[in-house]
């Protein structure tokens, strides 16, 4: 009996030191996410100004992008229509603050554009026609858990908008580049 009690203990014993040796890592955090912050800001020479009718964010996790189920759509704080001409250096607009997603890989970001985008040439309003461009980036990263990421979309004004002559418009055609930063929590 005191062979079998002493057992008794020392299992008992043995199961509190393997409980206690766990990493707080290892027991609170069995999740698999990240969180993402999306700024704009753009860069042009262009004295005339330009306005984004802008309705969402949105990135490419799966590897077919005419597939709707490969893009998954960001928590947008900021919508409506902004002047982008004013997002210069440290002037940005907040897109997305800390979203939180499953860690995976990232093909590409694009911003989701409405139908009301213009642009203030001498205080006469022009308006852009995006005909069937979707403005996006590829970014092509692994999205790592327990990290934050900040990508700050840059879009190049003065590439991004052009005349066309033959159908007397103009046209947007969004150049962007993506700066992203990894903070690790």
């Amino acid at each position: 009996m005191k062979k079998f009690q002493f057992i008794k203990i020392l299992f008992l014993l043995t199961l509190v030191i393997t409980m206690s040796s766990c990493a707080k890592d290892d027991i609170e955090d069995s999740t698999q996410s990240t969180q993402i912050t999306v700024k704009l800001k753009s860069s042009n020479q262009s004295q005339s100004k330009v306005y984004f009718d802008i309705q969402g964010v949105q990135i490419r996790i799966g590897e077919n992008p005419n597939s709707n189920s490969s893009w998954k759509s960001l928590n947008t704080i900021n919508q409506g229509v902004f002047n982008v001409s004013d997002l210069k250096e440290d002037n940005t607009l907040m897109l997305v603050d800390d979203f939180e997603v499953e860690a995976t890989y990232v093909y590409e970001i694009r911003l989701v554009l409405g139908d009301n985008n213009f642009m203030d040439i001498n205080h006469v309003l022009h308006s852009l026609d995006l005909g069937n461009a979707k403005p996006s980036n590829l970014i092509e990263t692994q999205l790592n858990s327990k990290r934050r990421y900040d990508m700050v979309i840059d879009i190049d004004l003065d590439k991004s908008v052009s005349y066309n002559q033959e159908e007397n418009i103009m046209v947007l055609n969004p150049k962007l580049y993506t700066a992203i930063r990894q903070i690790e929590y």
